[in-house]
Parts: C-alpha cells; sequence; structure tokens
C-alpha cells in the first residue's frame, strides 16, 4: 500500500516540539556546564593534575571535551533561522550585515575586555607592541606562523581564546555555507520532506571535511598550527547545524522528525549515560596521549574529533530536541542557578585564565603545581565573580544595542 504525503503527516503537530526561537533555559544549563568543565580542565592543566598518569589525571585532561559542545550550541542557534527560511513559510532568510553585527556586538566589547586587561597586567613587556595588539584584538592571532609566545595556543592568559578564534571564523563564513547548503537542498524541488533530508545529507558531507583536513594536518611539511583553523572543527558545528534542521523539520508536522524528537527528549537519560561512558572511553590512553605534551599521531587525532564530537552531541540533543513543557532535561539544566551561570557562561570561558594566572601570581605558586582541590573552588568563585561583572556592564548593554 502507497503512503500519501498526508499520511506522513502527524495529525496534530504536537505543542511539546522543541523550539526553533526564543530563550531556553535548559540550552543556558549546557552552556554553563561547558563553561565550567573547560574552567576544570584548565585549572587541573594549571596545577599539573594532567600531567599525571592516573584515573583521575586522564578524567580531568579530557575535560577539554566540552569545546564541542560550545561548538554544536553555535551550530544549533545560528544556523537555525537559515533552515526556517528553507523550509517553513513565512520566515525570511537572515540578512548578511545584521547577522555579522550582531555576532560582533556580542563576542567583541568583553573580550576586548579581556585582552585590555590580560596586557596591562600580565603581559606587560608586550604592552607596546602594535602588532600584538592588532591580532588580539581581531581574534587572528592563530594564524601568525611565527609567534613571540611558546605556544599556538595563544599567549598567557589567553590560552583558552583559541577555540573563540575558530567560532569567529566559522560566524564569517556562515552565510556562505548556509547559501550553498539551501542551494543544494532546493535542488530537490519544493517538497519539504526532501529538501530536510538533502539538506541533512550536505550537513554531513560538511562534517566529513574535518576527516579530511585531519589527515592533511599529519602530512609532511604541514604545521601543527593547522589544528586550530576552523575546517578541522565543522563536524562539530554540523552536530548543531543537523539538530536545527530536525527541530524546523519537526515543525512542519511530519512524522520523522517528530517521532525521532520525541524518542531522544524522552531518552535523555539514557543519552546523558551513553555519553558519560564515551567521554571516559575518549579521556583515556585508548584514544591518545593525555600528557597535553605528547602530539597525536593522526589516528589518534581522527578518532578525539569522532568521540568528542558524539559526546556533544548525545550530551546537546536531548536538551535540544525537548519541547518546552518536558520537565526531565528542564529541572536539571534550566533552574534558575544553572540557568544564571548559563547566561554568564561567555564571561567564564572569556576570565578564566586571566583571573588563574593572577590568583597563581598572587599566592607564588609555580606554574604545573598546587593543589587543585584547594584552587578550583578559589578560582571558579573568583572567575563567576567577575563574570557577573562583565554580563552586567559590558555584555548585557551590547545586547540591547543588538536589539535596537
Amino acid at each position: 500500500m502507497t503512503t500519501t504525503r498526508a499520511e506522513e503527516r502527524t495529525p496534530d503537530p504536537p505543542a511539546e516540539l522543541p523550539r526553533i526561537s526564543g530563550h531556553q533555559n535548559a540550552l543556558d544549563g549546557v552552556r554553563a556546564v561547558a563553561a565550567l568543565g573547560v574552567l576544570l580542565f584548565h585549572v587541573a592543566a594549571d596545577t599539573g593534575h594532567t600531567f599525571r598518569s592516573d584515573l583521575t589525571a586522564w578524567l580531568l585532561s579530557g575535560a577539554g571535551i566540552c569545546v564541542p559542545v560550545f561548538f554544536t550550541l553555535s551550530g544549533l542557534f545560528l544556523y537555525r533561522p537559515w533552515v526556517a527560511a528553507l523550509l517553513l513559510d513565512g520566515h525570511d532568510r537572515p540578512r548578511t550585515g545584521r547577522y555579522l553585527w550582531r555576532r560582533a556586538v556580542r563576542i567583541l566589547p568583553a573580550y576586548w575586555l579581556v585582552v585590555a586587561f590580560v596586557m596591562g597586567t600580565i603581559l606587560t613587556a608586550h604592552a607596546g607592541d602594535p602588532w600584538t595588539w592588532l591580532k588580539l584584538l581581531t581574534l587572528t592571532y592563530t594564524y601568525d606562523p611565527h609567534p613571540w609566545w611558546h605556544t599556538y595556543l595563544g599567549p598567557s592568559g589567553l590560552g583558552q581564546v583559541w577555540s573563540l578564534t575558530v567560532e569567529a571564523a566559522w560566524y564569517a563564513l556562515l552565510p556562505v555555507t548556509a547559501a550553498l547548503l539551501g542551494r543544494y537542498a532546493r535542488r530537490g524541488g519544493a517538497d519539504t520532506d526532501r529538501r530536510a533530508r538533502r539538506l541533512l545529507h550536505a550537513i554531513a558531507g560538511y562534517a566529513a571535511v574535518s576527516f579530511v583536513f585531519t589527515i592533511f594536518m599529519f602530512t609532511p611539511r604541514m604545521s601543527i598550527q593547522l589544528g586550530v583553523f576552523v575546517p578541522r572543527y565543522f563536524a562539530w558545528f554540523a552536530i548543531g547545524m543537523a539538530l536545527s534542521v530536525v527541530t524546523v523539520w519537526a515543525r512542519t508536522g511530519a512524522a520523522a522528525p517528530v517521532r525521532f524528537c520525541r524518542t531522544i527528549a524522552h531518552s535523555w537519560g539514557t543519552c546523558w549515560a551513553i555519553a558519560g561512558v564515551l567521554y571516559c572511553v575518549a579521556a583515556s590512553p585508548l584514544t591518545g596521549p593525555t600528557d597535553l605534551v605528547t602530539l597525536d599521531t593522526t589516528w589518534t587525532a581522527e578518532l578525539r574529533v569522532l568521540l568528542y564530537g558524539l559526546v556533544a552531541a548525545f550530551f546537546v540533543a536531548p536538551v535540544a530536541l525537548a519541547g518546552p513543557g518536558d520537565s526531565g532535561v528542564d529541572r536539571i539544566l534550566g533552574n534558575r542557578v544553572v540557568s544564571f551561570l548559563g547566561r554568564i557562561s561567555y564571561g567564564v570561558f572569556l576570565w578564566q585564565l586571566a583571573v588563574s594566572v593572577t590568583w597563581f601570581r598572587v599566592t607564588g605558586h609555580a606554574a604545573f603545581t598546587g593543589g587543585f582541590l584547594t584552587a578550583f573552588p578559589v578560582i571558579t568563585a573568583l572567575t563567576v565573580a567577575v563574570a557577573t561583572l562583565s554580563f552586567y556592564a559590558v555584555e548585557k548593554p551590547a545586547l540591547h544595542l543588538t536589539h535596537r
């Protein structure tokens, strides 16, 4: 018996479908977990715990796995308006100029404040170097083939910002990326379901670029610095982009995405358990060095891209695909405390190393020494306090500016 298009639709597209716009407290909670995870990783590294060879060191060194969570969230939130314009009636495609302006105003003012603080207190020897200021302020310092700092990740106090340079590059490329993906999807005709499937296929191809690029990184004469170039991380952004397609597609009432959203949202406990198991595997020596000094090989680098991406997918998907009435994830990640930490999470990310380096200098701790159990709560409290001030003094006024 042939199934008609009408029969492939749910008779009542339910109100519990995931949102495709507006604020979501539980996703704020995801941001909070990711920001605190990155902070956990950096304090563990600064106190020397990630250079050990015991189980605790493995698990702490794996906390860097929170970076793909941020990239996944960016793919989900920022690509979704383009998907809505492609699959839903009444939705206009985002204007490139306005989109880029909003991104710039959202990330740059708070970041510039951190750069000014770091240059004035930690990197004072280079405070008079205009070239250093230019590279840092424009988020282009990772492209310098011969930096004066000792690691391609960045100077002291700003080492975590390499991931922001990746995000900034992805932001700039997104209008072109969305146009190319949309063009491929529209070749399938006006049928919404066919467009959505073609879009998912195109995103899968987009994600595959990461694995090809990783092989390219390890070819002779190529620099390991390519590891902070945006193509290596397309796969992690693609996870969020695919989730955005599913959430918008479900709004058309198509049975397959509606059923998928319901299944994943209701299985959040199972998904998070799988993410936990994959995290333990990804953090272990099975997937390469855990000391943060020994370089990856091609296969371990590929495995990290895959496993880190899977952890992000299983962690974020149940939240992204949950409806507004889903109390399971909302109780855990959408409560007032966690949601507030999510709102200030950008500041937590920006200030954590500046606070950490300053704290260790004030207390006289040498690099890679100190007690983790003592340092982590103190640095976390200080970072949250500074991030809160940054949010209300800089980020929130900038957000009001973007809404005008």
